[in-house]
Parts: structure tokens; C-alpha cells; sequence
């Protein structure tokens, strides 16, 4: 039960200001006004206490109670987070669209977790076993897809005195007892809680050499992401942020999906939760939702709450880590994040920095991304946390701070550009500003998974990609015509990597995801076609005659043509380019 700790005094928007008891603490979670509405502690200066407030407060009045809860703000884990459909303080939104209609009313007060639901429980362990912070003690099939791991909560440790049979409990109902160093029983239920602020433990960092497979050729054999790494996609509206994002939340090799819709549009968010339910997860053929969990906090609900939202997210991710899974989060958009960070900070009144954001812009960024990671779990298991952010820079302008800012905590940079979007050349990433630093960290994986120089042939095709852009400059000027047939060579290869191999169509059944055996092929033809076409240059072809060759069509079309399962047709391809090839070298001899 919550007591009194407070009168509010002073009220802008979505933080007040109290009069109260000096024994409430920062960060804790209290509630406001006789509806009892959800707040946080961010400021005490003597007997004054601020709040950040995560409902709409008008019609509130000075003279209005405060309560105090004891507690920080912390987030409900254990069976029954995938499915799920949270808002950014984790009340569930499809509960409380049938308690209250469309609209969440102010007040309301729902358990993340339902607690009427019975999970099979299955015991891993036996009574007299040992067991510290983070051990599994059982399981529970959570979805057809996940399994739930109960862990021992990661500030306790003991001897098991009981633990439960297999049977079905309810999260409330105790399923282990443990006898902790001061002889003191503590039950063990398959309910947590974790302050949302607060990095939940693990063992040791792990080095990053394991990419994280997204079936997006660009981002695969270009620009790869290691898991338990982070990545930025940056981009002006309508560059194409959200459909690469749940191209790689659909394909992505991690077994666990986090969604974070953060003050994002109403209506974009609405495409989220109503396609998300309906798509199939290509390797199990289950629902996804089944390995997802939504975050919905869309623009038009309180501002402060989707400040919130990141840490929920990165909350529940890192409980799925913890169990030995790797996790993938997508937060859409830091950009509303940072702009909710600076609507905040202007109602405290705090000296604004660069474009009205807070001084402590680039803090909260690092904090948020710095909890990805490849880790040994407390369990001794090995888990993961990899974060992609979209950064929504108005006006496409890169050198804003949350940008800039976000590049500094980062190792991976997928910039769109708008200009291919509008040529419809998705993904829209542009391959000349954007970077990874994790190239050398998975080659090895790479090598070991394909068996051939990855390293190479990308870095081979980025030359050509750059040699085109400069040669591009001078074809403005003077035309195509007039570059010696060398360096139209150059611009021909480049057409085919961005054509056949860039370019991809994410509603095709066969182009949307591409392995890694079927990408570095489909490279390796390419720069094999621009290795015999330079050799027959050189002994005198024209490059109009190779232009014309049969095979530069079915090289553009081999994404789409040739399916995962069959990579024997590339073998045909590659036949082809030679006989067509060695035709043209008996020609010009």
C-alpha cells in the first residue's frame, strides 16, 4: 500500500514539483493526484521533490497528494512477455483497450503479466544444489517457438531447500525455495522485477565475431553487424527507416525480437501492430509474434513515457540474454527519444545545449547503447543484445546532435538517402557514406562459413562502387562517350552491383532474404564478369559488345531468379559468362 510522501506546489506539463517527506528517493516510482498517476523521482533538493509524470496531467491542481511506493521504476518479467503488446511504462495495451476503448484513460492501473495463466513448469534442478544469481533452476514453453529459462533472480544465492514438480503454476504461485548465506528462506516465483534503469549483470564481456545474419545483402556483405553490437540507420522521412527495420526484425538470425516504437506516428504504428501478429517467421513457420515482444509509445501519448520506453525495451532484452538467447532491438526512432530528453529538460528550466537538447544528450545516448553486447551470462551461457536505432534527422541533415552524437557510441552506420528512395532502390542505404567497424572482427566467421576471401571481394567491390561515383562527375560533364572503354567497364560493373546485387525487393518471395552462401556468389559472378570482361577490353573488344552479351541481363536477375535451396543455376550462370566470354576473346584475336 502506498503512502502519502507529498503535495504538489508546481506543475508543468508532464513534471511537478512537491512539498514532502525527505525519505523519498531518487529514481523511485510514486503516483500523483487522487488518480493515482504514474510518475518518477528525478530531482530532490531538500524537501522539494521533482517528478517526471507518464500520464497527461491537465485538470490537476497544486494541493494534489503524492504517493510513494518504496520502489524504482522496474519492469514485470517472466512467462508471457512475447505476444506482448506494451505501452512505454509495460501496461498492456490490448487489456486496456477492453477495460477502457481505443483510448488509454488516466489512472489505470493493469499487471504487465497476467496472472491467471498456469505455465508448465519443469524443473532442472534438485533440492541441495547450489545456486547464485542467474542459475536455471527450470523451464517453460513460453510459445511453440521460445523457452522459457526461470532464473534464480541475480542478487540472490543459496541452497535449494524445495523446488517445485513438474506441473502448471502460475507466475505469483512459488515453484522453489532457497536458503540463503544468513540461514534466511527466500521463495523463488517465475515473476521478476528489474529497476528499467538498471544494467541487469552478467559475467563477462565476449568479443563480437558473430555477425548478426539479416539476409539484406547490403547490410550482410558490405556493411555487417556483429552480435551484441550496435547500429544506426539514419535517415530523412520517407527514406525508408520502418520497412528496413522489420525487414530485419522478420529475417534476423535472433531468437528474440524487441520492438520499440517510440514516439513514433499513430498511424505507422498501427501498420506495426497489425502486420507484426500476421507475419511467419520463415525458419519455425510459427507466428513471429510468438518470439516478439511491441512496445508501443506513439507521438500522441505522453511524451515522458516514451522516455521510458527505451529502458523497458532494453530491460526485457537483456532478460532474454540472461537466459542465453540472442536478442535483437529495434528502437523507432531515437530522434523522439532525444526530442522527448529536451521537452522534458525545457519544463525543468536547465540550460538547453546545441538545438535545445540537454547537456546530458550524449550521456543518455551512450547509456542506452552501451547495454548492447555479446555476453557470458551469470548462468555461464552465452547471450546477446544487438540494438538498431533509427535516428530521424529533420530534413535528412546528418550533422544534427542526435546524429552526431549516436555515430560516437556506434560502430555501425547504415546512412539512407532519400535520393535512392525516390528511385525506388531499396534498401536505400547508401553504400559511399556509411561504414562498419566490425569487418575485420567477423571476417574469420566469414572465412569459416563460405570458405572464400569475403574481405576481399567486398573490398574489391566497394572500389568499384567508389571509382564510379568519381567517374560520375566527370560523365556529367562530358558524357559517357567520351571515357576510354576501360572506365566505362568500371561504370557497367558498378550498374550490375547496384542492380543485381544492392538492390533488393523485401515483397519478392525469393529476393527478400538471401543467405550468405547465395550473397558472396552472387558477388563473386559479378566481379568474375568485370575479371574476363577487362582481359577481353584489353585485347581490343568494345565495351558496347559486352554491354550487349546475354548474361549481364541474367546477372541483375539472378536475385530474383535463382532461390536460396538452388544454388546450382549459379554454377549455370557462371558457365555462361565464360562461354560467352571465351566466344568474344576467339573474335577479337
Amino acid at each position: 500500500m502506498s503512502e502519502r510522501v507529498g503535495t504538489v506546489t508546481w506543475i508543468n506539463g508532464p513534471v511537478i514539483r512537491a512539498k514532502g517527506s525527505r525519505q523519498v528517493q531518487m529514481m523511485e516510482l510514486v503516483e500523483v493526484g487522487d488518480e493515482h498517476l504514474v510518475g518518477e523521482v528525478i530531482g530532490l533538493d531538500g524537501d522539494t521533490i521533482t517528478i517526471q509524470v507518464y500520464e497527461e496531467t491537465s485538470g490537476m491542481n497544486p494541493g494534489s497528494p503524492v504517493f510513494g511506493t518504496g520502489l524504482p521504476l522496474s519492469v514485470e518479467l517472466g512467462p508471457g512477455l512475447l505476444r506482448s503488446i506494451f505501452d512505454g511504462i509495460q501496461r498492456p495495451l490490448p487489456v486496456i483497450e477492453m477495460r477502457t476503448g481505443s483510448f488509454i484513460s488516466r489512472g489505470v492501473h493493469l499487471t504487465p503479466l497476467y496472472r491467471k495463466d498456469r505455465w508448465s513448469f519443469t524443473p532442472t534442478r534438485k533440492v541441495g544444489d547450489v545456486v547464485k544469481g542467474g542459475d536455471i533452476i527450470g523451464t517453460v514453453p513460453e510459445t511453440p517457438s521460445i523457452e522459457h529459462r526461470v532464473m534464480i533472480p541475480p542478487d540472490l544465492s543459496g541452497t535449494l531447500t524445495w523446488i517445485a514438480p513438474e506441473k502448471m503454476y502460475t507466475i505469483e504461485e512459488p515453484i522453489a525455495r532457497l536458503k540463503l548465506a544468513s540461514g534466511e528462506e527466500k521463495e523463488i516465483t517465475m515473476l521478476q522485477r528489474w529497476p528499467i534503469r538498471r544494467l541487469r549483470p552478467y559475467q563477462t564481456r565476449l568479443g563480437q565475431t558473430t555477425p548478426l545474419v539479416t539476409g539484406q545483402r547490403v547490410l550482410d556483405t558490405f556493411f555487417p553487424l556483429a552480435k551484441g553490437g550496435a547500429a544506426a540507420i539514419p535517415g530523412g522521412f520517407g527514406a525508408g527507416k520502418t520497412v528496413t527495420q522489420h525487414s530485419i526484425a522478420k529475417w534476423a538470425d535472433a531468437q528474440v525480437v524487441i520492438y520499440i516504437g517510440c514516439g513514433e506516428r499513430g498511424n505507422e504504428m498501427t501498420e506495426v501492430l497489425q502486420e507484426f501478429p500476421d507475419l511467419i517467421d520463415p525458419r519455425s513457420g510459427h507466428p513471429l509474434m510468438e518470439r516478439t515482444v511491441l512496445i508501443a509509445n506513439t507521438s500522441n501519448m505522453p511524451v515522458a513515457a516514451r522516455e521510458a520506453s527505451v529502458y523497458t525495451g532494453i530491460t526485457i532484452a537483456e532478460y532474454y540474454r540472461d537466459m542465453g538467447y540472442h536478442v535483437a532491438l529495434m528502437a523507432d526512432s531515437t530522434s523522439r527519444w532525444a526530442e522527448a530528453l529536451r521537452e522534458v529538460s525545457g519544463r525543468l528550466e536547465e540550460m538547453p545545449a546545441e538545438e535545445g537538447y540537454p547537456a546530458y544528450l550524449a550521456a543518455r545516448l551512450a547509456e542506452f547503447y552501451e547495454r548492447a553486447g555479446y555476453v557470458k551470462t551469470l548462468s555461464g551461457n552465452e547471450g546477446s543484445v544487438s540494438i538498431i536505432g533509427a535516428v530521424s534527422p529533420p530534413g535528412g541533415d546528418f550533422s544534427e546532435p542526435v546524429t552526431q552524437h549516436t555515430k560516437r557510441f556506434i560502430r555501425c552506420f547504415w546512412a539512407l538517402d532519400k535520393s535512392l528512395a525516390s528511385a525506388r532502390h531499396f534498401p536505400s542505404i547508401n553504400w559511399l557514406d556509411s561504414y562498419s567497424e566490425y569487418l575485420e572482427d567477423v571476417a574469420g566467421w566469414w572465412h569459416d562459413q563460405v570458405h572464400l576471401d569475403w574481405y576481399k571481394m567486398r573490398n574489391q567491390a566497394m572500389e568499384i562502387l567508389s571509382e564510379e561515383n568519381r567517374l560520375s562527375q566527370i560523365v556529367k560533364l562530358v558524357g559517357s562517350d567520351a571515357l576510354p572503354d576501360e572506365q566505362r567497364l568500371v561504370l557497367e560493373t558498378a550498374r550490375l552491383l547496384r542492380e543485381g546485387f544492392l538492390q533488393q525487393n523485401a515483397m519478392d518471395t525469393i529476393d527478400a532474404y538471401s543467405t550468405i552462401q547465395k550473397q558472396v556468389s552472387m558477388l563473386g559472378l559479378i566481379l568474375y564478369f568485370n575479371e574476363r570482361a577487362h582481359a577481353i577490353i584489353k585485347a581490343g573488344a568494345p565495351i558496347s559488345v559486352i554491354h550487349n552479351l546475354p548474361v549481364v541481363d541474367t546477372l541483375i536477375r539472378m536475385k530474383t531468379q535463382v532461390p536460396n535451396e538452388q544454388l546450382e543455376k549459379l554454377d549455370d550462370i557462371h558457365k555462361a559468362i565464360d562461354e560467352q566470354m571465351t566466344q568474344l576473346e576467339a573474335d577479337y584475336k
